[in-house]
């Protein structure tokens, strides 16, 4: 397994990565999480369309809630053209809980606890906590990565106009 040191921090304590990193400009690695009604999901199948994959690490923490909540008040204004889920360590019962109790309505949330299949073809699994690192991608309809952020600091939000620049672009 590939790990990678020095990229992310927790309350300024350093982090291991684990899994393949990608890059802007890769073919998106398939993978498979589950829905809230725990049915695997290949979020890379289906529909041509651009699609944001937010990373985060439990919607049960206050930085993951504003962040999904954002991308959802965002992704009412991209339109069906985009897809923007929202990826966890969090079992799908509490995600389909948060979803309710949050009000969110216009991204999909997913749960990687079973296989972290994401998390190792993204290179995002957290060794030490087993969690997604924070980081948002952008996926074209053909299913190359036309962005990638991953934010250094687990505690801080991402770069949201950055990420939504490259979606408004793809559409």
């Amino acid at each position: 397994m590939n790990v990678r040191t020095g990229l992310v921090t927790f309350l300024g304590n350093p982090l291991t990565l684990a899994g393949t990193a990608v890059q802007v400009g890769d073919k998106a690695p398939a993978f498979t999480v589950l829905n809230n009604s725990l049915e695997p999901v290949d979020l890379l199948a289906g529909p041509a369309k651009a699609k944001v994959l937010v990373a985060v690490p439990s919607l049960d923490t206050p930085v993951c809630d504003v962040e999904a909540r954002r991308f959802n008040q965002e992704a009412a204004a991209l339109g069906d053209q985009v897809a923007v889920s929202v990826l966890s360590m969090d079992l799908p019962f509490a995600q389909a809980r948060w979803c309710g109790a949050a009000g969110i309505d216009r991204v999909a949330t997913y749960s990687d606890h079973r296989d972290a299949d994401f998390a190792l073809k993204y290179g995002l699994l957290i060794k030490e906590l087993r969690l997604l690192a924070r980081a948002v991608l952008v996926v074209d309809a053909a299913g190359i990565v036309r962005y990638y952020q991953l934010v250094s600091e687990v505690t801080q939000e991402p770069d949201y106009a950055a990420a939504l620049a490259v979606v408004r672009k793809l559409v």
